[in-house]
């Protein structure tokens, strides 16, 4: 199971997405009128009056199983109302709807980060905070833990362009870093493929900090391709690489020079 956060502007706009997507079912509500999508967001709206300050109000969170899982509804709900407790999300209105749009099952979490006393509800670092409760939870629950893409079971064909963009790059990164010695010669590899690499430098200095690829008229982050994708990451899978077909040779020179000596 993982965990994302969306940016959410509206109440409006997020419940009538999660709930009017076709076979959308709700699982989960607390504190908010949801047999009604214009209501709904009219309750969540008027808690967040409490504490106008608050603009960012509106939390939109994704839990995604891995393909072909399928939880009981209980599970779910048991496993959705502990992923709010450890996130610090109490006392507040939500509402919880189960998509099976795609290959994998999905839930969408609309909540208020304004509480039911007016409060604000601490929402620093959520993203990250989310993505090691999923890890957590799907230990806990005996789920299938999603540690990277599995291609055979995505349908690409129902991907928009924007997310095709990161599976081409993606595809084109994994078919070249079993290969590649350096940073520079997979950049051109996946150059040949239409895939830019563009480096951000740290202040002025020639250092690099990070990286991103374009295809398609589309930027990502590396990490938003895979998170072993950084700059970091590939630059330690390369040099691990390296490292491996270095020991491979130096086998087979011992191998060689043992045969040398028995002959």
């Amino acid at each position: 199971m993982i965990s994302k956060h969306v940016t959410a502007q509206s109440f409006y706009h997020t419940c009538r997405y999660i709930e009017q997507k076709p076979g959308a079912e709700l699982l989960l509500s607390e504190g908010v009128r949801a047999y009604d999508v214009r209501l709904m967001a009219e309750d969540f709206v008027r808690q967040q009056q409490l504490r106008s300050s608050k603009t960012q109000a509106c939390l939109h969170a994704i839990l995604s199983f891995y393909p072909g899982e399928n939880p009981s509804d209980d599970r779910i709900k048991e496993i959705t109302q502990e992923y709010l407790k450890k996130l610090g999300i109490e006392n507040t209105q939500y509402a919880v709807t189960k998509h099976t749009d795609k290959a994998h099952l999905h839930l969408h979490i609309v909540a208020n980060m304004v509480n039911n006393e007016g409060k604000s509800i601490k929402d620093s670092w959520l993203g990250l905070k989310g993505k090691k409760i999923a890890q957590e939870l799907t230990q806990k629950y005996e789920l299938r833990p999603a540690l990277g893409k599995d291609l055979k079971l995505t349908h690409l064909e129902r991907l928009s362009d924007y997310e095709m963009g990161k599976y081409k790059i993606y595809i084109a990164i994994k078919e070249q870093l079993p290969i590649v010695k350096t940073m520079e010669e997979l950049g051109a590899h996946l150059q040949k493929q239409g895939i830019e690499t563009i480096y951000k430098y740290k202040g002025k200095t020639e250092e690099k900090q990070g990286v991103s690829l374009r295809v398609d008229g589309y930027s990502y982050k590396g990490s938003e391709i895979d998170r072993k994708f950084s700059l970091k990451g590939l630059q330690q899978i390369i040099s691990q690489s390296q490292k491996m077909e270095l020991k491979s040779e130096e086998l087979m020179q011992k191998r060689q020079r043992q045969n040398s000596l028995e002959r």
